[in-house]
């Protein structure tokens, strides 16, 4: 807590009246939001343990798929099944403000192609487990994505509250301790100023008193 170096008059200390009410206020609004941010950030993570879950199970599962099918299936004959996909996949990126926090809102976008086989290969030199592992592949694919997007908006949202915490502690340890300070140093000064007018008055009100 530090006095800020400013003259002490009524003029100074109303103005500092003023930015005290509005850094009382912009705290106040600050750590609502803080409140608020963390309260959406738990619940994030918490969707983000259970969903991390599903998709390490089922990942796991068409994982194992895959390894069945590279046992009955040479490693050409399995590398020359998958190198040709028929389908194009890209990914759209958008945009939500959320508490003033832009999370990204992700999703497929397979164009023409939307009905083309998730299967790039014919099924005269492939095992079942194969045609297994890709469809299970597939089944996850928007998990992955849904998944991607809420580590992002944990990551995004956790700067965010980091930010507001910083700035909600200066507000509340340094900004407003030092104007109240300094306002109780203008009136401290104020007073004694109207003190040591009023006796100046008093004096000259004796001599003037002495010598009528």
């Amino acid at each position: 807590m530090a006095k800020l170096n400013v003259n002490p008059t009524r003029m100074q200390m109303t103005m500092l009246k003023n930015r005290l009410k509005t850094s009382e206020r912009g705290h106040k609004l600050l750590k609502d939001k803080q409140d608020e941010l963390m309260r959406r950030f738990i619940e994030l993570v918490r969707h983000n343990k259970s969903l991390r879950e599903d998709v390490e199970k089922e990942l796991g599962d068409s994982f194992k798929d895959f390894l069945l099918a590279s046992a009955v299936m040479s490693p050409e004959m399995l590398e020359e099944a998958v190198s040709f996909p028929q389908q194009n996949l890209t990914v759209d990126i958008q945009q939500k403000n959320v508490m003033s926090v832009n999370i990204p809102v992700m999703t497929f976008n397979t164009g023409d192609d939307e009905d083309a086989n998730i299967y790039p290969y014919g099924y005269a030199h492939t095992s079942a487990e194969l045609d297994d592992a890709i469809l299970k592949l597939n089944n996850i694919m928007k998990k992955l994505l849904e998944l991607a997007e809420v580590e992002k908006a944990c990551q995004l949202m956790a700067d965010e509250i980091e930010k507001t915490r910083r700035r909600v502690n200066a507000l509340e340890h340094r900004t407003i301790p030092d104007l109240q300070e300094t306002i109780k140093y203008i009136r401290m000064k104020l007073d004694e100023n109207e003190r040591a007018t009023i006796t100046r008055l008093m004096k000259v009100k004796e001599i003037i008193a002495k010598n009528g």
